[in-house]
């Protein structure tokens, strides 16, 4: 059973009103949306108006208020202009996106030093009713900016573990952080698939993307330990960019340390590049973190990095992602 923040409801937009002209015509448009029963909520400048309602205060505030001083925003998101709603209601097509279950998985293969297949990496695609696919960012930003963040990234883990399951190999499932709440309630629902599938727990990493976002350390943490006490193992993305540094990579210890690929490709004949990879190499042995390069797109950097002491590699030199894992 899904928490409430992941199941797509009709929104609710927060208006809030400023200036004495805005003041001044806020009764009569609360009056207006009364009789359409669209408002929901009144508290002083700020009314709360459901989606039904919004396009039609909109063509009243172009009309009668000063529109650069009326701000909204969806559920506890931060305020913004009302110049940008109506690019969040022409997003609605995320939430068809997200109730019709409209994602398949790509598999991209990850390789031990033997270019063996030791895992596959899932890859959320999107695609429209008529098969066409949506890029991964169209439909990130579309979701951030309707609140479906959350309930987005659930069906990515549910189908990612669906298509998980007949593998009977380890995969690597994305998480955003910023888009679990609370795990207890977040991620029940996929820890029970998993156990309803009769998978091992431990073939399945969920992997740490977008940290730059993560601002509560400690909350990342209870996610990554609920995950680890049910038997899963998890993973610390683009080690090396952003806040993926040697200090986060120390703080989590993750099971996996994933190399930033800008300090693989090209590392073979960068000595600055080969000196970054060796201190993170050498922070993920102290922790006992299996080291893994991504983005390894040539020969050459695959055998420096194998020399060096890297376990595990991922990149096109060995398959890009595809709707059939590469045997």
């Amino acid at each position: 059973m899904a928490c409430n923040h992941c199941v797509v409801r009709e929104l609710n937009f927060q208006i809030k009103a400023h200036g004495e002209l805005n003041l001044r015509v806020l009764p009569e448009v609360i009056h207006h949306l009364s009789r359409s029963y669209t408002i929901h909520k009144v508290e002083g400048n700020v009314i709360t108006i459901k989606e039904a309602g919004v396009r039609d205060f909109l063509d009243f505030c172009n009309d009668h208020m000063e529109s650069e001083q009326v701000e909204f925003r969806i559920d506890d998101q931060t305020w913004r202009p009302l110049s940008e709603l109506p690019t969040v209601l022409d997003m609605e097509w995320i939430d068809e996106v997200i109730t019709k279950g409209l994602v398949i998985c790509y598999f991209q293969p990850i390789v031990n030093v033997r270019e063996e297949i030791f895992a596959y990496e899932l890859l959320s695609r999107f695609k429209k009713e008529d098969g066409s696919l949506i890029y991964p960012n169209e439909i990130f930003a579309a979701a951030r900016n309707r609140g479906r963040l959350y309930a987005l990234d659930r069906l990515c883990r549910m189908t990612a573990v669906k298509y998980a399951a007949p593998l009977n190999k380890k995969t690597f499932i994305n998480f955003i952080p910023t888009s679990i709440y609370a795990p207890e309630f977040c991620l029940r629902s996929t820890v029970e698939l998993a156990n309803q599938l009769g998978v091992d727990p431990s073939l399945f990493v969920f992997e740490v993307v977008e940290t730059e976002k993560v601002d509560d350390l400690a909350h990342l943490k209870a996610i990554l330990t609920y995950y680890k006490d049910r038997g899963f193992e998890y993973a610390l993305d683009d080690v090396g960019e952003g806040f993926s540094t040697i200090e986060m990579l120390l703080e989590l210890k993750p099971h996996y340390m994933k190399l930033d690929m800008k300090y693989v490709q090209g590392v073979s004949s960068d000595p600055n590049k080969q000196k970054i990879a060796k201190q993170f190499l050498e922070k993920a042995l102290e922790i006992q973190s299996v080291p893994l390069a991504e983005g390894v797109e040539f020969r050459e950097d695959f055998e420096w990095l194998k020399q060096s002491g890297y376990q595990l590699f991922q990149g096109y030199l060995f398959g890009k992602p595809d709707p059939i894992p590469k045997q």
